[in-house]
């Protein structure tokens, strides 16, 4: 055992142990040039070596692809590429789950199936995970509140959307996509580029219009990842994917790559000094609650996606984002509504410079509209697209 976790092979010439396997071969090919053994071998012990090594070889080649074929599959899995069917599959199946467990009559069952049907014929979501009002509510709040903040930037309103049966667990970048849209639907100056989208797609839908912009010419080397087929699978998306779905719109959009942190203790300040710049570059005034035109902000890691809504600059000077985070429950965002928002209502959004530890972040910006033929030359250039790293 090397003690480290990695496999010892052996070298059946010699005895030596390697932890790689190609080092052992090229080691062996060595013993194989020589023109016989040191004194007492033979040629028939090389002969005997070589079937050895290349047997063993065989064996361990064997079970490296397995254990590749294992790993693939556990991935394609966990990233939803399984083939094990998509968002309406996996609604009927928890619903049926609910009724075998006593949990949904089979009237309700019907229903909601019923329900769901409709939505998919049209393309829209249900609005049952929706959570309307509630930067409207952080705004009241923030006018009275005189404690520790200094200043606050909002987003325009922004709704939230919390997953259901149907995407628990993979639907998080659907999700937050749909929080984005609810706001640059409520802004005018997306008005034109945003014609067709009235209503909050479902996220069949968002998956049809992810497989349109790569049909548009939208990053080949992404829709390869998928095989160009989102719909009918339970694939997670990422922030390339909501870069191209909201430039094929003619949304203007920038992905930032925070590709490792800046601060102590794996932290990332300059995350946090960036989305600052972004709310406050228009909005330099003295006022301590400023309700900006910006939409909110697409924040991604590894394993999940959330929507920042708004950023707070307390009196030392520290930051603080205001985060939807769709793995929250409606019934807990809805509370922000029914009761006096105070601070420890606003730990559900609250998100200070410790609380964000991952490796690497990845946002996706909106800021504006694109002409015809800004919108092709983003299409091209995103054939080899990049992320702006942050150093």
């Amino acid at each position: 055992d090397t003690g480290n976790g990695e496999q010892p092979y052996e070298c059946p010439i010699c005895s030596l142990t390697c932890t790689n396997i190609h080092i052992l071969e090229e080691h062996v090919d060595l013993h194989l040039k020589e023109q016989s053994f040191p004194e007492g071998g033979n040629n028939g012990d090389l002969e005997l070596a070589q079937q050895l090594q290349t047997e063993e070889y065989k064996q361990q080649r064997l079970e490296e692809e397995k254990r590749e074929k294992e790993e693939f599959k556990k991935l394609q899995r966990q990233y939803g590429l399984d083939n094990s069917g998509g968002y309406k599959q996996q609604f009927l199946n928890n619903m049926e789950r609910e009724v075998n467990r006593g949990r949904m009559q089979p009237f309700e069952y019907h229903k909601r199936k019923a329900d769901m049907m409709e939505c998919l014929a049209f393309g829209v979501d249900d609005g049952k995970t929706k959570t309307s009002g509630i930067t409207e509510a952080l705004c009241k709040y923030y006018q009275n509140e005189n404690k520790d903040v200094r200043r606050v930037w909002l987003s325009t309103g922004v709704d939230h959307f919390h997953s259901s049966l149907g995407d628990k667990g993979w639907g998080c970048g659907y999700r937050n996509f749909q929080m984005l849209l609810s706001s640059l639907l409520q802004n005018s100056l997306y008005n034109d580029c945003l014609r067709g989208t009235a209503l909050i797609p479902g996220i069949p839908k968002i998956q049809s219009m992810i497989e349109d912009a790569w049909k548009e010419g939208f990053d080949p080397h992404g829709a390869s990842h998928f095989n160009n087929r989102l719909r009918g699978s339970k694939a997670w998306i990422g922030a390339c994917e909501i870069y191209s779905l909201l430039t094929s719109l003619r949304v203007k959009c920038q992905v930032i790559d925070f590709h490792k942190p800046t601060g102590p203790m794996g932290t990332h300040p300059r995350l946090f000094e960036w989305i600052l710049r972004y709310y406050s570059a228009d909005n330099e005034g003295g006022a301590k609650v400023v309700c900006t035109s910006r939409p909110p902000i697409y924040l991604q890691h590894q394993g999940h996606s959330r929507t920042v809504v708004g950023i707070e600059e307390k009196k030392n000077k520290t930051l603080c984002l205001l985060v939807f985070d769709p793995g929250c429950p409606s019934q807990e965002m809805q509370k922000l509504l029914k009761q006096s928002i105070d601070g420890s209502s606003l730990r559900l959004l609250r998100k200070y410079v410790g609380s964000l530890k991952e490796k690497q972040y990845q946002i996706v910006a909106v800021d504006g509209v694109l002409t015809l033929e800004e919108k092709t030359a983003r299409c091209h250039a995103s054939r080899v697209l990049t992320s702006e790293k942050i150093p």
